[in-house]
């Protein structure tokens, strides 16, 4: 919220307090003396007046996670080990994902206590690009990548995908790069040829690369990282 609306909030202040605190200089935020009530703060942010604290702050917290195969995207369920389970972090309650992978689907997963910068990630017009390796039942012709280019319509949303990028690796084996998130998406794209996948894996998100971090294992992101995912930081296409 708005840095003079989180001081007139506080039981103690009114909107006049706010606008003279800010205009005294006695306000910091993150350490840096602040007069612009405009300022959006969030719950990330040290606030301070003079020397009191009136907001703490908590770290905000990146994790990217290389999920296996059974293990479902939630931060609990009854029947299935939680990707949750395997990040070995304090107050695992605060966190959520940025986005999901199938139970069957292996790959890169994010995970985050920030939910604006999940948002940020997951909306649809974000575009960031996410690239899938694929194993198929059926060989994969010249004919898929024609179409896959062109965009599929999806009759039950109405909607046609935005170009998605497939490099054949071998005659059941491909990588697509996709710019959207649909809902089982790739498996769809696919099954406009009849065509079942067998294995699905994400290998990157943006710049975000697996690399050879294990199955199973994760680590935290740095702060170029972070800041490389955000959508004034990156190209779109």
């Amino acid at each position: 919220m708005r840095l003079d609306r989180f001081i007139s909030n506080l039981a103690r202040f009114n909107r006049q307090d706010a606008r003279q605190l800010l205009a005294s200089g006695r306000l910091r935020v993150d350490g840096q003396t602040v007069a612009d009530g405009c300022l959006q703060v969030r719950e990330f942010n040290r606030i301070e007046l003079d020397d009191e604290v009136l907001q703490a702050g908590k770290p905000a917290r990146f994790y990217l996670l290389h999920k296996p195969v059974g293990y479902v995207s939630a931060t609990k369920h009854p029947e299935h080990p939680s990707v949750l389970d395997l990040l070995d972090v304090p107050d695992k309650h605060d966190l959520h994902l940025a986005g999901r992978l199938d139970l069957n689907t292996s790959g890169l997963l994010l995970i985050t206590n920030d939910g604006h910068w999940s948002r940020q990630l997951t909306l649809p017009g974000s575009r960031l690009p996410k690239v899938y390796r694929v194993q198929t039942a059926q060989p994969i012709s010249a004919e898929y990548v024609e179409v896959f280019a062109r965009g599929l319509y999806f009759a039950y949303e109405d909607l046609t995908t935005l170009p998605a990028e497939l490099q054949i690796l071998g005659p059941r084996e491909a990588r697509l790069t996709l710019h959207e998130g649909r809902y089982h998406q790739v498996k769809r794209m696919f099954g406009h040829f009849r065509n079942q996948v067998l294995g699905l894996h994400r290998e990157s998100i943006g710049a975000l690369h697996l690399g050879e971090l294990p199955s199973g294992a994760w680590r935290a992101l740095t702060v170029q990282e972070v800041r490389q995912l955000q959508p004034g930081n990156r190209t779109v296409p």
